[in-house]
């Protein structure tokens, strides 16, 4: 009874009519059985394990104070900037455009999952599945969006054809179908997320899977994993592959400057979501059976899900840093904007400008690389 006064005086009355609910139409021990959060429940008839907490916890509150300060401070730029350009826009400087606000409504959910790290959940279950939506369908439109951008990039520069990349209707309708397939692919979250007491006591805003419905979930699992990751990944290895060799072949040096750019948009994209989507898999796996659970490697799993996943939030602040210390164009940009605006003088323009005067005359690259 203590444990439902607690949760009521916490997240309200409606979580407790829920667990009433679930206490008196199915046994606890299945519930627990189902539950694919970070405590680790065993099976019945053996030890039970001891939940560990792997990462100081105010130290991932400090990272994700920093990376929604940067996020908003870059991220906004970048929409400044690209929205600033009256000149018609490149069908890349669309998708990074979206990719900008995509990284930009992340942003918004990093304090609440923050605030959860610390403690426990404090904002309710409608917060819990619109910050959870918000993060699946960011996290999905982020990819996709890149691997458009590498496509667009493999047309203009390996095929040197704008036909289909400077469509207008062709982009517009690649940006909505992206939106609406992220949109598609979070749908599971909406059902399935939900705030409630966890075996160790405190409150949790994660998936709350009754009876028989685990195998369902984790299956949904790996196919949107492997839909919104893998193939995407597939799709930008085999782009940014032809990409490459295509630039290595010249001597040009706007084109190496490109190589640079491209390398490096893609590279810290790997490195920070390669090893979660790695990791979520070979947790589906096991808890399909596919893999023999234990206490020690559930909690191996649990230490490496709570610090890739860290490792993947703070990409979304990251491409406005690559596209100021290594994109020339986006730097140009920025400072024509101050000139305007007064806060520079036009002979610093100036002669920034000289510097970058051959990239502004290529028509296949964008105002930001």
């Amino acid at each position: 009874m203590r444990s439902h006064q607690k949760c009521s005086e916490v997240a309200g009355p409606r979580i407790h009519a829920q667990m009433a609910n679930m206490i008196e139409n199915f046994d606890i021990s299945d519930y627990f059985d189902n539950y694919t959060g970070d405590y680790y429940i065993p099976p019945l008839d053996s030890a039970p394990c001891s939940p560990s907490s792997p990462v100081n916890r105010y130290a991932v509150f400090t990272v994700y104070a920093t990376v929604f300060l940067l996020n908003i401070i870059g991220n906004s730029l970048v929409i400044l900037v690209l929205s600033y350009n009256k000149t018609k826009k490149s069908s890349t400087d669309v998708y990074l455009l979206n990719l900008a606000v995509a990284d930009l409504l992340f942003s918004l959910t990093l304090p609440f999952w923050a605030t959860y790290r610390v403690n426990e959940w404090l904002f309710g279950i409608a917060m819990c599945k619109i910050v959870s939506v918000l993060q699946e369908v960011n996290f999905y439109s982020g990819i996709f969006l890149l691997a458009c951008i590498s496509v667009d990039r493999y047309l203009a520069i390996v095929h040197a054809t704008e036909f289909f990349t400077n469509k207008k209707y062709g982009v517009t309708f690649s940006i909505t179908a992206i939106w609406v397939i992220s949109i598609g692919i979070s749908i599971p979250t909406i059902w399935f997320r939900d705030v409630f007491l966890s075996p160790s006591g405190g409150i949790v805003c994660h998936e709350n899977l009754g009876p028989g419905t685990s195998d369902w979930m984790i299956n949904i699992r790996i196919g949107r994993h492997v839909m919104g990751f893998f193939i995407p990944l597939l799709v930008m290895l085999f782009c940014y592959g032809f990409v490459i060799k295509t630039l290595i072949r010249t001597k040009n040096k706007q084109k190496h400057r490109a190589v640079r750019v491209i390398l490096a948009v893609f590279l810290v994209f790997l490195i920070c979501w390669l090893p979660h989507n790695i990791i979520v898999m070979v947790d589906s796996l096991m808890r399909r059976g596919h893999v023999s659970e234990t206490c020690s490697l559930r909690d191996h799993l649990d230490t490496a899900l709570y610090i890739t996943e860290v490792l993947g939030y703070t990409h979304s602040c990251l491409n406005p840093i690559l596209y100021a210390f290594i994109g020339h164009k986006f730097r140009h940009s920025f400072l024509t904007i101050l000139a305007n605006k007064g806060i520079i003088s036009k002979d610093r323009l100036s002669s920034y400008g000289r510097s970058v005067s051959v990239m502004s005359s290529s028509a296949h690259t964008s105002t930001t690389i």
